[in-house]
């Protein structure tokens, strides 16, 4: 339990922020805010609906649980102590802090009490589960969602007229979201605005009765005003309804001093050759491509130094979506130089030269994304899958 101050407001936090039980094969709905440290504005957002749930005595029709993340970093308004809480969600790292008691950083301290919750809730519930990650950005930006590539999350995604970006696993390890895909459950992280921003408590409150909705907590009638939070959301959001996809990232080294140059907003289009930022180890540091930048960075802690995204076409969205449906991505393992994984069913072991004909787009289009490179050889992870036992 700690106590904050922001936004003109003060709150003592507990790891649970709200807990309702409905019923074990109801949809569940699991909100989680402050896996950041310095990021505050879903706190309040949240304590805005609760107070509102508890004022109209709503009943709730899934189960709801709203979980805070870094504790201990929130309580030093840092973005982590020692490492990035978002980025140690792996199969290996859990399962080796599974058996460690002693020597934990702060970071796997907080991991551990979480996982052991996160696990409980989705082997607790029968029905649908939707996670849902809150964050704000440390540049200005209107709100948007990141998803991993399923089918599943498209379809979750489009309730909201927001801008999606797609393939953000490619190149973040160990985001907490990824983690919960693996198991074939819904999963959305939703960038509400910049840190300081009060407008960004509010889109969050907008965003989470929105959540509540598609999800089956309550229905449109029953919260009263669902229209005024959606009309708030198209009001101050562009890009509505329009899909993107990560194609570059700058990766900040160990020892780099970093600064994104001052002014550059979210989805700020950008050409080739334009410079972006100074680098200790590279100098002056310019655009590869032409696109869209995407989450500049403008505060001390992180190391990523900004991506640069492109639209996708809704037709290459529909076929895309047809020809999984389809099942007709098999035809990829019966490609030379291409094999299924003997340990997972859900990776592809692919030769470098046959991801360099085919180029990354195939595999994306067939819902395959890098995930790791390992003897020689390329791993693409598929993102659509079955509901498995949450491990």
């Amino acid at each position: 339990m700690i106590t904050i101050n922001a936004f003109n407001s003060s709150y003592t936090i507990n790891r649970f922020l709200a807990k309702k039980y409905v019923a074990k094969n109801a949809p569940t709905l699991v909100l989680m805010a402050g896996i950041h440290g310095n990021e505050l504005a879903a706190f309040f957002a949240i304590q805005k609906v609760l107070k509102q749930i508890k004022s109209q005595d709503l009943a709730f029709k899934g189960n709801f649980y709203a979980l805070t993340g870094n504790l201990n970093a929130i309580s030093k308004n840092k973005r982590f102590e020692n490492v990035d809480l978002n980025r140690l969600w792996t199969t290996e790292s859990i399962a080796d802090l599974q058996h460690k008691e002693i020597g934990l950083t702060p970071e796997e301290k907080e991991q551990k009490e979480l996982y052991g919750i996160i696990k409980d809730i989705y082997e607790k519930h029968t029905g649908e589960i939707y996670f849902v990650d809150l964050h704000t950005t440390s540049s200005p930006t209107s709100p948007f969602l990141t998803i991993s590539d399923s089918i599943n999350n498209r379809c979750f995604s489009v309730n909201f007229p927001l801008p999606v970006v797609l393939g953000i696993e490619e190149y973040i390890h160990g985001p907490l979201l990824t983690y919960i895909n693996e198991f074939g459950h819904i999963g959305v992280g939703f960038e509400a605005g910049q840190h300081q921003d009060p407008e960004a408590v509010i889109i969050n409150e907008s965003f989470i009765w929105m959540v509540l909705v598609h999800t089956g907590c309550f229905t449109k009638e029953a919260i009263g005003n669902y229209d005024r939070h959606k009309k708030r959301l198209n009001r101050l959001i562009d890009f509505k309804g329009q899909f993107f996809e990560i194609d570059y990232k700058y990766g900040i080294q160990k020892g780099e001093e970093f600064q994104m140059q001052s002014g550059f907003k979210n989805f700020q289009r950008i050409a080739k050759g334009q410079e972006l930022a100074n680098s200790s180890i590279n100098g002056k540091i310019r655009a590869p491509l032409t696109g869209r930048l995407f989450m500049p960075l403008y505060q001390k802690q992180g190391d990523d130094g900004f991506f640069i995204i492109t639209r996708i076409s809704k037709f290459w969205l529909t076929l895309s979506r047809y020809f999984r449906k389809m099942y007709l991505h098999h035809f990829l393992r019966i490609l030379p130089g291409i094999k299924q994984s003997k340990i997972n069913k859900y990776t592809l072991i692919v030769n470098p030269r046959t991801a360099t004909f085919l180029t990354y787009k195939i595999f994306h289009f067939f819902g395959y994304r890098c995930k790791v490179k390992s003897n020689n050889k390329w791993l693409f992870s598929k993102r659509d899958r079955e509901i498995s036992p949450f491990s």
